[in-house]
């Protein structure tokens, strides 16, 4: 939303004013989207995308309505776009944090649980934010599914690599395997707010290394259906 710029009025009258408002700049929708974005991730993760409305959303945020309708149209698609800012920065984090200060696969592996724990202890930890969504609306509900499937293959991908990496002799199964121990403590600690939770899935994820180098692969590429995490 621009600023009003006062003019004075031609004529007899000049010493009344009145208001013109100047032209929206570019940047002030990439200022309100900004907005509008950190304030509903804030409110969708802390109160859920249900119990959270269009009016507690532009308050935060500090924008009009009509502002959000015309930056993102729709609730739904403003919850897309959230789902979407969110996957992006976390996959940044999580696989910063596991190739962060280098080593081997195996080393870069294990970093993933001491990795969930500090986030765990973060104060605005609310759990995952693909898990909530998924949680929270009908099962049938395919867009946000989609979302949260294309985020965890794209996590599960690099766990994978770093698994070939260190020898594993399925390792699209043993990435799945950790995908669910790491699923699992995400949703332990949320309910729970009990950051130690990591340190259990990391004891549970360490027993998996040295069987998963030493067992001989089944089947090539691919993993046991029942071991799918996603």
């Amino acid at each position: 939303m621009g600023k009003k710029e006062i003019k004075p009025a031609a004529g007899k009258h000049s010493a009344k004013k009145k208001a013109v408002a100047r032209p929206i700049a570019a940047g002030d929708d990439e200022s309100a989207r900004g907005r509008l974005l950190g304030a509903a991730t804030h409110l969708f993760c802390k109160n859920g995308i249900n119990a959270t409305g269009i009016d507690a959303i532009i308050g935060e945020a500090g924008t009009a309505k009509t502002t959000l309708y015309k930056l993102f149209g729709s609730k739904t698609a403003l919850v897309t776009a959230v789902l979407e800012s969110e996957g992006k920065q976390w996959r940044e984090w999580f696989i910063g944090a596991m190739e962060s200060g280098g080593g081997d696969a195996e080393t870069k592996l294990a970093r993933i649980f001491p990795a969930l724990k500090s986030w765990f202890s973060e104060e605005r930890f609310y759990g995952c934010p693909f898990i909530n969504a998924v949680g929270e609306h009908d099962k049938d509900q395919k867009q946000f599914r989609t979302i949260a499937l294309r985020h965890k293959k794209v996590v599960l991908a690099h766990i994978e690599k770093l698994a070939r990496e260190m020898g594993a002799a399925e390792p699209e199964s043993f990435a799945h395997q950790l995908a669910l121990l790491i699923d699992g403590a995400i949703v332990a600690a949320m309910v729970s707010r009990n950051p130690d939770v990591a340190d259990t899935a990391g004891i549970a994820a360490s027993a998996l290394f040295e069987p998963a180098k030493h067992k001989t692969a089944r089947r090539a590429g691919k993993a046991d259906p029942q071991l799918a995490a996603v």
